[in-house]
């Protein structure tokens, strides 16, 4: 096995920006990097201004940055190009700084697609997605672009939720208020660790109307929805699944290098250990 380098005046550096970062996607990049061999090291941040945290990337500089929530649309003004990835949803969670010329790309898209087939759910389901930031537009629109089309968007802000759903042809409504469907998505921060780490984003009414269910809060991955689908014995999509998907494209972005199917599966098993 390659081992990491110690730290060198060459040595290339990604970063995360998060208003609530983790040690996951450290864990990952920094398992690969040494696993491989690379001249790379991988730091998480929480930024105090996200333009001069950008503007940092260009001037240091750094070569590629993970945008998470609530950043994912604050970025686009502050980049040069919108790969097309991430100009279709208007939403960003990869910066790769190349000779100071930021451009801007979505791997989340990759992963929901990804696991929608792997999981093999069917493009007839009626689905409740709750959120509507940047994640939940790449959601919306891999769920468009699977052949869904009983989607209900389920946000509280009336302005962000319409638009979204607008956006892509599907319906809205503030509030769950006893709605099922046989596909249920959480894409906001209720489940995450932190103040709400406690809170199940459907309750347990919905969650047993449901044919799957998917959170795509990846910290902790077994979140109170996950873990009320699981008591109920419906199967199952994690955030742990979405992250090192979109992780692996990431990797690639910054790298250049493509890890193997086993190692990406090692790295993903090291982030949360």
């Amino acid at each position: 096995m390659e081992h990491m380098p110690i730290l060198n005046k060459d040595m290339s550096l990604c970063i995360s920006l998060a208003a609530r970062p983790s040690n996951i996607g450290t864990r990952f990049h920094n398992y690969l990097y040494d696993l491989l061999g690379l001249n790379f090291v991988y730091k998480a941040f929480a930024p105090a201004d996200i333009t001069l945290a950008v503007a940092g990337i260009r001037g240091l500089p750094i070569r590629g940055a993970a945008v998470s929530m609530p950043y994912k649309e604050a970025v686009i003004p502050l980049v040069d190009v919108m790969d097309p990835s991430a100009k279709a949803i208007d939403s960003v969670n990869t910066i790769v700084n190349q000779d100071g010329v930021l451009t801007a790309y979505n791997t989340d898209y990759i992963a929901i697609a990804r696991l929608l087939q792997d999981h093999a759910v069917p493009h007839g389901h009626s689905v409740l997605l709750r959120g509507a930031g940047g994640m939940a537009k790449a959601v919306a629109a891999a769920l468009r672009d699977a052949g869904f089309t009983d989607v209900t968007i389920v946000a509280r802000n009336e302005g962000t939720g319409r638009a979204l759903a607008d956006l892509y042809g599907f319906g809205w409504q503030a509030d769950v208020e006893g709605s099922t469907a046989d596909l249920i998505i959480n894409v906001t921060p209720l489940g995450m660790a932190g103040a709400d780490e406690t809170a199940q984003s459907f309750d347990d009414a919905t969650v047993a109307a449901a044919q799957v269910v998917f959170d795509v809060v990846a910290l902790p991955s077994e979140t109170p929805l996950i873990t009320a689908a699981r008591a109920a014995g419906k199967p199952v999509i994690t955030g742990a699944e979405v992250i090192a998907i979109q992780a692996e494209e990431q990797f690639v972005l910054y790298t250049g290098v493509r890890p193997t199917a086993e190692q990406v599966r090692e790295a993903s098993e090291f982030s949360r250990s």
